[in-house]
Order: C-alpha cells, then structure tokens, then sequence
C-alpha cells in the first residue's frame, strides 16, 4: 500500500475534491438524476464543462473477451488512414486497449495520477498520453482496484484531464473502449460523451444476450444524452445469421463483420494492428472492413432506436431445448 494511502485513502481525497468542485459551482449536492437514465436509476448527471466538443465520439461495447480492444485499436488505426486525428481511450484495469496501437502497455491515468496525490496540475500530457500507428494517440483510463470504487469515477478524471490539457480541441474521433457488459452506472459512464455506441458481438446466444442489455442501456441513456446506437459488428464469427436474426426482430442493424481470421490472432501476439501486418489476403480483406466501417461511422448520421427483448423472449427467439 501506498504512504499515500495511509495518510489520506483514496476515497477520501476523492470525496475531498467533489466537496470542493460542488462548492465552486454553488452546489450543496451533485445534480442527480432519479430515475431518467432507466427506472430505478439514480445517475450523478454530466457535468456540462465535461462535454467533448467538436470531436466526433464513438464508444465500443460488448461481452468481455468478445474482441473489443482488437476492434477499438484497428477501427482507431482505419480512422487515422482516413486522416483522422484520434484519440483512443481504454476504459478497464487491464490497461491492454492501446497495445497493438503502441507495442506495450501503457500505464493508467489513475495510477499517475495517485503517483501526484491527485495534482493533476502537475502532469505534462507527455505523462499519461502515448502516441500509437500512424499517429494515433494512446489512453489508458485504468480503474479502481478489484471491489472498490466505480469505473464512472474514473472516465470522468480521464475526460477532465483531457479537457484541462486542451487535448480534444485538435482531435476529430475519440473512441471509448469499455469494459466487458454494461451492468452500473460507472460502466455506461462513456454513453454520456458518446455521439454514437457501437457493439461488438459474436454469432452466439451469449454475446447476443449481453448485446441485448447494451441496447436497454444505450437506449435509457438516450433519454437524457445525445447517445444513441450506430449498430452492431459481427465479430470471430464465419456466419452472422443468428446476429441478424435478432438484429430483424428487434430493428436494429449489423454494420460490419469480421470473420474468425487467423491473422487477428496473431496480430495481438505480435502487438501490431492488421494495417502494421504483412499484405496476406486475410489481412488485407479484414482492413478493408476496418476502412468500410470507419468511412460509415464517420460520415453516418443515422441513428437506430431499436426495442431490447425481455429476457424470455430473447431465450425463446435464440435459446436451445
């Protein structure tokens, strides 16, 4: 354990700087919303000097292990060949985002943030910004240890840092890759910067059921946040039948598929996106799918609201006797 933390825990410099920051706005309490991001909800709102502006915001999501940071990091590096100036933020303690943009991990902001007990005035962007393929440039947002804390803390401190640094105004995408299912709060903290939420998913039961869920979440953050759902990408799966199967019954759409290719695999294992990679015809097929989807976010403005199934329903439209 850190002196740090003996002294003064986390927690409790944490609650010291909310104090501070709520008596600067002329607030006795956080503005709270009480049930407006989903029923039963009580949701901190955004506070409005937060807002990433200018920027075009895409947040990824999906079940964990489904291949999120492998479609992060090359979507990042497709929007970049585009000319894009971009910005990806990993969002888990895993800190493993950006590691195919930069060859290694990078630490996270938390952890040097706790290295300057929370003196974010003392960071030089040189200290928790990488610079990935082709320019790209690196976050890891980090999180909270094990049971403790809440992963929306953390992407407020990340988006703060960024904005005290003026690190958004040159920037065209910033890309959000979050954690695993959304299941608090804290995990659809990236909904409320987020223009459009896409959702990685495979041709099977489970990550269509976590999918699912997503789309509830997306849709109840909607009601009060410009969010909305840009559409699903089929990811490690030879067929998508089952995927567009349940994307025609609830009215949503798959906007990208990604088959099972060998050559993604080892792209992760040589820390290297596929546009770093040699030109095999599988590695060459899936950047040009990379390229497709960011040519499609990019300039898409259309916009789904499509009606999650209830937790029968979708056993019954996808389960097995």
């Amino acid at each position: 354990m850190s002196p740090l933390d003996a002294k003064s825990p986390p927690a409790a410099r944490a609650a010291l700087r909310e104090a501070a920051g709520l008596e600067a706005r002329g607030l006795s309490t956080p503005p709270v919303l009480r049930g407006q991001d989903g029923e039963g909800s009580v949701q901190v709102h955004q506070d409005n000097s937060m807002k990433i502006e200018g920027a075009k915001v895409f947040a990824v999501y999906g079940k964990g292990g489904i291949g999120k940071s492998t479609t992060s990091s090359n979507l990042s590096a497709a929007f970049s060949m585009l000319g894009k100036r971009v910005l990806q933020i990993g969002c888990d303690p895993k800190h493993d985002s950006t590691f195919t943009l930069t060859g290694k991990l990078q630490p996270t902001v938390i952890d040097i943030l706790k290295e300057v007990d929370f003196h974010a005035e003392e960071l030089r962007p040189e200290d928790f910004m990488a610079d990935g393929f082709n320019g790209v440039k690196c976050i890891e947002a980090g999180g909270p240890p094990a049971g403790t804390g809440c992963g929306g803390y953390v992407v407020g401190q990340t988006v703060k840092l960024l904005k005290q640094h003026h690190l958004l105004e040159d920037t065209d995408v910033v890309l959000f890759d979050v954690l695993g299912d959304v299941v608090c709060g804290g995990f659809a903290a990236p909904l409320q910067h987020a223009d459009r939420a896409v959702i990685v998913t495979a041709n099977d039961f489970d990550s269509i059921y976590a999918m699912n869920r997503i789309i509830a979440a997306v849709q109840a953050k909607s009601a009060n946040y410009k969010v909305r759902l840009a559409g699903c990408v089929a990811n490690r799966s030879k067929d998508t039948d089952e995927v567009d199967r349940y994307c025609n019954e609830i009215g949503f759409k798959r906007i990208a598929h990604m088959p099972d290719y060998d050559a993604i695999r080892r792209s992760r294992l040589k820390k290297k996106t596929l546009f770093e990679m040699p030109d095999e015809e599988d590695i060459v097929m899936a950047r040009k799918e990379y390229i497709r989807l960011a040519e499609t976010l990019f300039n898409s403005t259309e916009s789904m609201a499509p009606q999650p199934l209830e937790d029968r329903d979708i056993f019954e439209l996808l389960g097995f006797d």
